[in-house]
This record gives C-alpha cells, sequence and structure tokens, in this order.
C-alpha cells in the first residue's frame, strides 16, 4: 500500500488515501517518486476541461528511484535515478513515422489501463500514463528515462514536461534564433521555462507578460528583460518595446482565447505565434482572412514542446550542469501530496510558478 492523491470522479475533490499498488509485470517498472510537479494539465484533467478515465491517479510530471522492474525491462535497474516519460512514443503509428512522436497516435494508450486499486478494491487508472501523486508507481518501461548524471532528482521532476514543453516551444516549435525579440505570455512553470529557454536561444529582447504584477521578479531571474502586466493595451506596450514592430516570435503559455489573440497581435509581421497553453472548447478564437494575408504571421500548436524526451533530455541535462537552466528557479512551491488541492487555487489565481510535491 502506498499514498496517492486520488481523484475519485471528474469535478469533485482529490482524496489522499492509500492504494494497493502491484509489483510490476512484465515491461513494467516500479518507481519510488522523489518529486511531482503540478501542472496545470493536472488541474484541467481534474475539471473536465481535458478528459481522463476516473477514478485516477495523477500527476504526470515525476522523476524517482526504480524499486523493481519487470520481465525484460533491461535499459534501467533498481536503484537507478528516473525521470517519467508521460506520452512514450509507439514507434508505429503515423506520426511516430514521420518523427513527429509528440504527436503519436497511441501515446496516451496506457491511461485506460487499470494499474492500482483502492483499500475497498475500486479499479484505478494511472493519468496521463505515469500517476506521479503517489509515493510509488508503477509504469511501462517505456515511459521511463534515465536520468543523466549532475542533475538534482528533486529537481528533475521539472524536467517531465514544464522544462521539456517550454525548452521545445522555443527551440523546436518557433525555432527561436540568437539575436531575436520573444514574448512569452504567462509566467507559471511552464512560462518561467520558456522565458529561461528564449535566454538560452540568445533571445536579445524577452518580454514576460503576466495578469500578476507580483510575478515581476521571478520573470526576470528566469530571463526577461522587460515585463509587461496583461491588459487591453498588451499589443501596444509589447510593440513599442520593439521598434513598433511587435516580436519576432511570440509563445502563448496560458491558453485562453484573448491570450491567443494578444500573442497573435503583438507579432511582427512574419513573425511566429507558438500556442503551448491547453484551452478548452469553449475558447474560441477568430481572425479574418484580410489579417491572415496582409500579416504574413505564422500561427502554430505545440505539443509537449514538439520534444523527443530521449533525445532532448540529456541536452537539457548538460544545460543544467553548466548553468544555464536553473530548475530550482521554477519552484516556488514545495508541498506534500495534501497541499496540491491548494496549488490549483493558486493555479486559477494566477499564483507562483511551480508547485513542486516533495516525497
Amino acid at each position: 500500500m502506498v499514498r496517492a492523491a486520488v481523484l475519485p470522479a471528474v469535478g469533485a475533490p482529490l482524496e489522499i488515501t492509500d492504494i494497493d499498488l502491484p509489483d510490476p509485470g512484465p515491461g513494467q517498472v516500479r518507481v519510488r517518486l522523489a518529486a511531482a510537479g503540478v501542472c496545470h494539465s493536472d488541474l484541467s484533467l481534474s475539471d473536465g476541461t481535458m478528459r481522463v478515465p476516473v477514478p485516477a491517479v495523477l500527476g504526470h510530471e515525476g522523476a524517482g528511484t526504480v524499486v523493481s522492474v519487470g520481465e525484460g525491462v533491461t535499459h534501467v535497474s533498481p536503484g537507478d535515478r528516473v525521470v517519467l516519460n508521460w506520452a512514450p512514443s509507439c514507434g508505429d503509428c503515423h506520426a511516430c513515422g514521420l518523427g513527429e512522436v509528440w504527436l503519436c497516435a497511441n501515446a496516451l494508450g496506457g491511461s485506460a489501463d487499470v494499474y492500482a486499486r483502492t483499500a475497498d478494491g475500486t479499479d484505478l487508472h494511472p493519468g496521463l500514463n505515469v500517476a506521479a501523486f503517489a509515493e510509488e508507481t508503477v509504469v511501462k518501461a517505456s515511459c521511463v528515462l534515465p536520468l543523466p548524471e549532475g542533475v538534482p532528482l528533486t529537481d528533475a521532476a521539472l524536467l517531465g514536461c514544464a522544462v521539456l514543453t517550454g525548452y521545445g516551444a522555443v527551440h523546436h516549435s518557433a525555432r527561436v534564433r540568437a539575436g531575436e525579440t520573444v514574448a512569452v505570455f504567462g509566467a507559471g512553470g511552464v512560462g518561467l521555462a520558456t522565458l529561461q529557454a528564449a535566454r538560452i536561444a540568445g533571445a536579445s529582447t524577452i518580454v514576460a507578460v503576466d495578469v500578476s504584477p507580483e510575478k515581476e521578479e521571478l520573470a526576470r531571474a528566469a530571463g526577461a528583460t522587460e515585463y509587461v502586466v496583461a491588459s487591453e493595451q498588451t499589443a501596444r506596450e509589447i510593440r513599442a518595446l520593439t521598434g513598433r514592430q511587435g516580436v519576432d516570435v511570440a509563445v502563448e503559455c496560458v491558453g485562453r482565447a484573448v491570450t491567443i489573440r494578444t500573442a497573435w497581435e503583438s507579432t511582427r509581421r512574419g513573425g511566429r505565434t507558438t500556442v503551448v497553453g491547453i484551452g478548452g472548447k469553449d475558447q474560441q478564437v477568430t481572425f479574418n482572412a484580410l489579417e491572415l494575408f496582409h500579416w504574413g504571421r505564422t500561427l502554430s500548436g505545440c505539443v509537449y514542446g514538439n520534444s523527443n524526451p530521449a533525445q532532448d533530455l540529456p541536452v537539457l541535462a548538460d544545460h543544467v550542469r553548466e548553468g544555464r537552466l536553473d530548475l530550482s528557479a521554477l519552484v516556488t512551491d514545495r508541498i506534500a501530496l495534501d497541499g496540491i488541492p491548494a496549488a490549483f487555487e493558486n493555479m486559477l489565481a494566477g499564483k507562483g510558478g511551480r508547485a513542486l510535491v516533495v516525497f
């Protein structure tokens, strides 16, 4: 039995309770969590914005130590430090065949599996495959990536989602070049990672935008050279900071129609707008045909940073070792499992960066 945060039904409060976690079967790995990040996607799953089989143990951003492995697992062994990969590619679908592993059609297939049970025998599903809101979890071997040396295990949890997403949005999706100007909308965990990635890419002007004035210090520490408190004048303010042109690249990390539209309007003619934030179906963004032609901008979605975790993790680890990427700077709250509901409330209120559950 291990302690876990269980979502009994969509929209219901999380329940901190003991669950019965079996030993790993063939092709599976049991991991003792060191830490798990509380991501906005977990909130979206809990409130029904994104669908997940329930009851479930959420949490998809985590790192820990291998406890045991099932038959056929050879790439990790008990005692190894690992990062959880919530979206493992199958290698067989059309997207994987194109090398676009972040769009794998079968990546989330494991979320429908029964992986554990409550004390009364109720089946539990692993939210986004890995069920990281628990002291231990059992996952498919493909969901486990060896953690390179030189990265603190607790902070490494952030590599599993926020940092891969933010870094990938800059380096894979928007392909920011040295000297370009960048605006990042939202200074939560992913937004702060995006700001650091823009700094690593050599962006000249980096504008952070958020509704909260209190996040300016966090944003500037991450690499922002300018800070704008979101308002109806945001696009105009960003153009004023960039010679009336707008930024070369805008990265939206919020997932709201008004923010996406503002990011678009803040991008220069011929620039790139990348949408990372996950919004609901009710968030409708509109454009007229003439502006699409006139501005010549590129608007693109970005899934998991368009990353290949197996290839990108060593690159990120090198940035950490060399001091270019500061994982601990993304964390504003270190909490226990019972602190997750309050972390959700802080997200809704626009407070803080990443909350990290430390076991």
